[in-house]
């Protein structure tokens, strides 16, 4: 089955050997996301709010790339640093995938990349 990276300046560059993302049998995979500002790439500042926000909005921009959008997820994984987070993720995830309630994980991670509190992956379908 053929497969077609994508790649966007909008969002911030991969951190590791990975891409932004990868179409392959119709699905979008986004790689997880982080709270790194796509121009300078330093991490923003603030709490699990402002990460969850930056994160969701580079995961937009890899969409776009993909001529897709929001609508498209049909699947979302969220890590986060501490599930004490999750009313203040939540607040956030709702106001961007609220309307739409892709099926969802959330789980607790160990560690995350620069020690964020939260990083979201996504599956997308065309």
């Amino acid at each position: 089955m053929p497969t077609k990276h994508v790649s966007t300046l909008q969002a911030p560059k991969p951190i590791g050997p990975y891409s932004q993302g990868v179409i392959s049998g119709g699905l979008l995979f986004c790689s997880g996301q982080i709270a790194l500002d796509p121009e300078s790439g330093a991490l923003v500042e603030g709490g699990v709010d402002a990460q969850t926000e930056r994160v969701l909005e580079n995961l937009v921009a890899v969409l776009r790339e993909a001529k897709m959008g929001l609508e498209n997820v049909v699947k979302t994984t969220v890590y986060l640093a501490d599930m004490a987070d999750f009313p203040e993720m939540n607040d956030v995830y709702t106001r961007y995938l609220g309307q739409r309630a892709p099926a969802r994980t959330t789980i607790q991670a160990a560690g995350l990349p620069m020690g964020v509190r939260v990083e979201i992956d996504v599956i997308a379908a065309y």
